[in-house]
């Protein structure tokens, strides 16, 4: 096997101006990606319905796309080693247009199942080459302002993408939706295609090249903080509908507008931190999880009180949607010159987490109750803060 020398990012220099509309663009893939994987989260029941399976059939839709995003996420780089970056974005936005046009005419589950393995390989593929689509775009100096527009993409999403999917459902078809965020990612892509500038390959990629990359020093260190903080995270999330039904004399329109608090506080905060991150991400990297944590044992134990709650879940909303802006800050500080390998190695800790947390979530719900959940959610937040914590003290 032959070695190669790594290839350095071309970046815009620090006198160039920030493209705006190019990272308008990648903004909008992130939110329709992110769109179309939590669609049928909203619409499982219609869905079901029109497929004849039931429910928890329906909901294996989103499974499959995290189970392919956890496959592709570390490989796609060594599949295309050489493919501009640009190119790939845009293919795989053709990709995830023709999976939900696919998932719009499929007459049966398994069909419906084979779409979304591409629109998972899109998503994969996305944000593993989001920080090398970014320094590229912006320069090195403001990665962290230009990850903040792909993360606005998934906040947006998680605010008003799927409940408009959910209302679109309402007033036309479940599968008129899908066909709707199809013909919208494909042109799309012809918006990348034109707007995105060259984003030659960083580094041929390999296995050898990601262990490498986690044995630098700190890296390994951070990148199980990383793990513990997103499986911490949806721990508890994941439940957090059962969390709020404990609350005394609560309604579904309670319910509703403490998840919108949620929603609205990513938003926030995603648009708030995108501005220090670059100067910060050291602190944020601990303060962040730590944060959420205390969050997360305030909306279990002060559940007799909507204030103290919706408060809480504001808060953890603010600080968990800017995660991955976070962490892919510090991939961007931590290994410049692995760009590519830091982005895949992010990746496939977030979908292996939220795999992790969905399975031993359930076993401690069904088991022992919600409450274990959140503790133990809580806890492996501040094991990912002390970690972080440590990895900040390497040098690398």
């Amino acid at each position: 096997m032959t070695t190669t020398a790594p290839i350095p990012v071309a970046a815009a220099g620090p006198a160039e101006r920030i493209r705006y509309g190019a990272l308008i663009v990648v903004m909008m893939l992130s939110f329709l990606l992110v769109t179309a994987e939590f669609l049928p989260n909203g619409m499982l029941t219609e869905m079901a319905d029109g497929l004849g399976v039931t429910p928890g059939q329906a909901g294996q839709t989103v499974t499959v796309t995290a189970l392919v995003g956890l496959i592709v996420a570390p490989t796609v780089g060594m599949v295309f080693p050489r493919v501009d970056r640009r190119a790939l974005l845009v293919w795989m936005a053709l990709a995830a247009a023709a999976s939900n046009l696919i998932v719009a005419i499929a007459p049966n589950l398994i069909l419906v199942l084979l779409a979304r393995f591409l629109l998972g390989a899109a998503l994969s593929t996305f944000w593993s080459m989001s920080i090398t689509v970014a320094a590229r775009i912006a320069g090195p100096e403001r990665l962290g302002r230009a990850v903040m527009f792909t993360s606005a993409g998934t906040s947006l999403a998680t605010v008003a993408g799927v409940p408009v999917g959910v209302i679109l459902s309402e007033a036309l078809d479940w599968r008129a939706v899908f066909a709707l965020a199809g013909i919208v990612t494909g042109l799309l892509a012809i918006a990348l295609r034109t707007m995105l500038p060259p984003v030659p390959a960083a580094q041929v990629s390999s296995f050898r090249l990601l262990l490498d990359t986690i044995r630098r020093p700190g890296v390994g260190l951070g990148l199980a903080g990383h793990v513990l903080v997103v499986l911490g995270h949806f721990l508890a999330y994941t439940y957090i509908r059962l969390a709020l039904e404990r609350m005394p004399e609560v309604d579904a329109g309670t319910i509703v507008v403490l998840l919108a608090l949620f929603g609205v506080g990513g938003l926030v905060g995603n648009l708030t931190i995108g501005l220090i991150v670059d100067r910060s991400f050291r602190f944020l990297a601990v303060l962040a999880p730590a944060v959420i944590a205390a969050t997360v044992l305030v909306t279990i134990l002060l559940s007799g009180s909507v204030l103290a709650v919706g408060i809480a879940v504001f808060v953890w909303g603010f600080f968990f949607a800017s995660w991955l802006l976070v962490v892919n800050t510090w991939v961007g500080h931590r290994m410049p010159d692995r760009l590519e390998a830091g982005g895949s190695l992010v990746v496939v800790g977030f979908q292996a987490s939220i795999m992790v947390a969905a399975a031993v979530g359930g076993i401690l719900v069904d088991s022992i109750g919600v409450e274990p959940s959140y503790v133990f959610g809580a806890a492996a937040l501040v094991a990912g803060a002390a970690l972080f914590g440590a990895s900040n003290r390497a040098r690398g």
